[in-house]
This record gives C-alpha cells, sequence and structure tokens, in this order.
C-alpha cells in the first residue's frame, strides 16, 4: 500500500456498530468462541475494533494479572498496524484457534459492552485525516507505547492508557478524527502519568534501600 491509498479501516456496508457486530457473536458448534471466529466477524474494520475489544476490559475490575494477558495482543495488532502491509489483523494459526468458553465470553461481552456503547455514544464519522499509510503507521506506532503501558503491571498506570487505546480504536473504526484527538492527548497524559509512578517508585525505593 502506498502513501496515496485511503486508510484500511471502514465500517463496512451495513454501518453496524462494533458493539452491534459484538453482541451478534455466539458460540460456534462446540460451544467456543476462537479469535478466528472474532476476527471474521470484524472483517476489515479488524485494526480499530481489535484495539478498542482489548483494550476495554482494562476499564473493568479484572482479577490480577488479568492486564498481562490482555496487553499481549494489544502490542500484537499495535505492532501489525504500525508494520503490516496486510489490511486485517493476521493471528498465527496457533494462537488463531485460541478459544474461550462460550459461556464465559458472553458474560464478557455483557460487561464489556455497556463501555463500548458508552464511547460510541460520542463517536461518528467526521474530520478523518488519517489519510496515508505513513500516518497510520505512526498511529500504530503510538499505540504499540500504550498497549505496553497497559501491559506493565505499572500501579494506577493501566486504566488511562486503556480508555486512550479504547477511544483510538473506536476512532479509527468509525474514521472520527475529533475521536482520535481526544484518544491521543489521553493517551499522552496516560504516558506522563506512567512515567511519574515510575519515578516516584525508583525514588521510594532508592531512599529505602
Amino acid at each position: 500500500m502506498n502513501d496515496s491509498e485511503p486508510d484500511f479501516e471502514s465500517r463496512g456496508d451495513d454501518g453496524d456498530k462494533l458493539s452491534d457486530i459484538l453482541a451478534r457473536l455466539r458460540p460456534d458448534a462446540n460451544g467456543r468462541v476462537t479469535l478466528e471466529r472474532l476476527d471474521n466477524a470484524l472483517a476489515e474494520r479488524s485494526f480499530g475494533a481489535f484495539i478498542a475489544l482489548f483494550a476495554i476490559p482494562n476499564l473493568v475490575p479484572l482479577p490480577p494479572g488479568a492486564t498481562l494477558v490482555l496487553g499481549l495482543p494489544l502490542i500484537l495488532v499495535t505492532w501489525q498496524m504500525m508494520a503490516s502491509r496486510h489490511a486485517r489483523v493476521w493471528f498465527p494459526e496457533r494462537i488463531a484457534r485460541f478459544s474461550i468458553d462460550g459461556e464465559r465470553c458472553m458474560r464478557l461481552l455483557a460487561r464489556i459492552l455497556p463501555w463500548l456503547r458508552w464511547i460510541e455514544s460520542a463517536v461518528r464519522p467526521r474530520f478523518w485525516f488519517v489519510e496515508t499509510r505513513r500516518a497510520e503507521r505512526v498511529l500504530g506506532a503510538f499505540g504499540l507505547v500504550l498497549a505496553i503501558v497497559v501491559f506493565f503491571p505499572i500501579p494506577f498506570g493501566n486504566w488511562l492508557p486503556a480508555l486512550a487505546l479504547a477511544i483510538i480504536g473506536l476512532s479509527a473504526t468509525e474514521r472520527d478524527g475529533y475521536g482520535l484527538i481526544v484518544g491521543l492527548v489521553i493517551g499522552v497524559l496516560s504516558i506522563l502519568l506512567a512515567g511519574l509512578v515510575i519515578l516516584a517508585a525508583g525514588f521510594l525505593l532508592a531512599l529505602l534501600f
């Protein structure tokens, strides 16, 4: 893809929002939901959609260590957005076959969908300025930095970058430039906050030892 081509995120012909697509998601015949099944459902909007999908669970209370599990897919997706030539997320076959129990997935979606619809209520196509592949790569690189911050268990440092990624992902999916700007601002603030937390922790450790 060259810099004159349009970006790879689109809403699709039916205009369904991401929450509508996820609300229709159902387990397969084995009662499982695989990443491959989810990727097929999200189709060409998969970069922004997967970023939002893996970021939003970090906004709700989850067991300790959950950010490590959810952070790895975020890193994979944002890295591909930065480096890949494909128009959608590509998962290695072994990862694509990863599945979770259908009932557990439906319960998780029930917790995610209200947050997703809340963010979606403010997102709509307008003022989209990420029109070149180079700009997409820069956006992917910034998302990768945020994904790394989400991945590491920084006290009080995961919620804001996860919110920024959720907004950025949905804005990319819906081609909302104003929403993207909001996500970028929150992302910069979250990186600064995480840096301050790390510096404060380092200073405290230096005083103690």
